[in-house]
């Protein structure tokens, strides 16, 4: 018989059919649209109040009177509270700190503050807090203080904001990287090779007991040579390039910097990326715009942003007002940023009225009040400032000569490099165009004092040793077998933290701060 003329004649087939595969299917149908986050309990206003609901957080704060608690709960998805009204027999073990499980009622409020709040039923500690001894207290508490508790700080509502807006810039980028059909990568933390050549770096050894004279005179090393950790992943992402096209990476970076002041950190994350078969410099500064300007636009109405810009409480210092967050968000959305020479930024330091501690002078970094002042004399409407074409000799040795400099119009040589300034917080980014031939590669090394003969050295003497210490043979050999002209920058990702979230140091960017004297936990 023909299978299918059943079918034709409205018969039923004689195939089973799974039932517990269609009760799944069916089950499935019916997905809850009650929310699962307070941030989502806050945004979920029902006309009728809704039954048999749940709420997980943690107590920020209880108001007790004789028949109800009234139970401000938070889990770090809002900056603002859910109210919880909970009978007063079923209030015990709701305190300060207080990990708790709510059910109850979903109901317009009757009180003033919040559209709607939750009237318990069941409440159920399932991690208690004594109130007494929990250091994050309602009171305002410095940030000096709370820095000394980093395993805790983050509970601070304001504070998980700054972290979800971390999270939210990292997806922002991932989809603007992937529009681009950029290709992240992750690159080392552990290194032989000192990009900055700075020395400003941290030595890696194993935690091998020192060995006694009866078993050994001399200490084996773990790897084969000197390594450190990272100071930037751009060496790395040049191999990478070679071998996928334009890549990028968001990864930890460290530099055993001395120094305690609200710009810098020990261990600190860098944003890098790096565009192969690129000719101009420009095409990298556009790239640092078109991401910037993305970001921005991109989370311009989220919540986190909107949290960011509330200023409540005992915080004047602490943060930037909201109206110079505002504008910094509305610099950078703006297009066409200005972009000037160095030799013209001297100039105008220069001829500028404003009285310098530091002079400003050819051939010299820039310090910060110089910074300043270009950003906020160049930029138009708040908009960063590039500013290209540094001196040679205070640049890193990868930097590709600027071929311009035969027309005799700067008093030395330059680079074909940038650095990204922005109002109130100076430089958060820079890039440059890598010298991608061999010769002139290693005639920059030679110029800033790295040796570049590591590969032939045999005699094991002063020239051999330095060249253990930073192993750049592998990067040498990058320009010998098909290298491209490239370029890329690098981007301090906790300062553009800092400068879009008003946050006014880098050590409350991050959950876990590390910097000089300074590794709690």
């Amino acid at each position: 018989m023909n299978p299918i003329r059943p079918l034709l004649r409205g018969a039923s087939p004689r195939i089973p059919i799974p039932l517990r595969l269609s009760s799944r299917v069916i089950s499935r149908a019916f997905v809850s649209t009650v929310p699962t986050s307070i941030a989502g309990f806050l945004d979920f206003k029902p006309h009728e109040p809704v039954s048999d609901v749940k709420v997980d957080g943690f107590v920020r704060s209880v108001r007790a009177q004789k028949r109800y608690h009234f139970v401000s709960l938070g889990d770090g998805s809002s900056l603002e509270s859910l109210q919880a009204v909970v009978p007063a027999d079923q209030a015990e073990g709701l305190t300060l700190g207080a990990a708790v499980r709510l059910h109850g009622s979903w109901i317009p409020s009757q009180g003033r503050g919040q559209s709607h709040e939750l009237k318990v039923e069941q409440a159920t500690v399932l991690g208690p807090s004594d109130a007494k001894t929990f250091p994050i207290q309602k009171k305002y508490q410095t940030p000096e203080y709370l820095r000394a508790l980093p395993h805790l700080r983050p509970r601070i509502p304001f504070n998980s904001a700054v972290l979800r807006f971390r999270s939210e810039i990292i997806t922002s980028l991932t989809n603007f990287f992937g529009s681009r059909d950029f290709i992240q990568t992750h690159t080392p933390i552990l290194t032989s090779s000192d990009c900055e050549g700075a020395g400003e770096v941290f030595h890696v050894s194993s935690s091998d007991p020192t060995p006694s004279p009866s078993t050994s005179k001399t200490s084996k090393s773990f790897f084969r040579r000197p390594v450190y950790t990272t100071v930037s992943a751009q060496l790395h992402l040049e191999a990478l390039a070679q071998a996928l096209g334009h890549v990028w990476t968001l990864s930890p970076t460290f530099r055993a910097e001395q120094s305690d002041t609200p710009r810098h950190l020990s261990e600190f994350y860098m944003l890098e990326a790096e565009m192969n078969f690129t000719d101009k410099l420009d095409s990298v500064m556009d790239l640092v715009e078109d991401m910037l300007r993305h970001i921005c636009t991109d989370l311009a109405g989220s919540r986190v942003r909107d949290e960011l810009l509330v200023r409540a409480g005992e915080r004047p210092t602490d943060l930037a007002t909201a109206e110079q967050v505002s504008q910094r968000w509305e610099g950078l959305m703006r297009k066409d940023w200005p972009r000037i020479t160095y030799t013209e930024a001297i100039e105008l330091l220069k001829h500028s009225e404003t009285p310098f501690v530091h002079s400003p002078i050819w051939g010299k970094d820039l310090h910060t009040e110089h910074e300043k002042y270009i950003a906020m004399k160049v930029g138009r409407d708040n908009s960063p400032v590039f500013v290209t074409n540094y001196p040679r000799d205070i640049k890193a040795f990868y930097m590709r000569a600027n071929a311009e400099d035969s027309d005799a119009s700067t008093p030395g040589a330059t680079v074909d490099c940038f650095d990204l300034l922005v109002p109130d917080f100076c430089e958060i980014a820079g890039g440059s165009m890598r010298e991608h031939r061999l010769g002139d590669l290693l005639a920059s090394m030679r110029a800033h004092g790295i040796d570049s003969n590591s590969s032939s050295s045999s005699d094991g003497g002063a020239e051999s040793s330095k060249s253990a210490e930073n192993n750049l043979n592998w990067y040498v050999d990058l320009r010998r077998w098909g290298c491209p002209p490239h370029g890329g920058f690098g981007l301090g990702f906790d300062r553009l933290i800092c400068y879009l979230s008003g946050v006014q140091t880098i050590h409350d960017t991050s959950a876990f701060p590390r910097w000089y004297g300074r590794c709690d936990c």
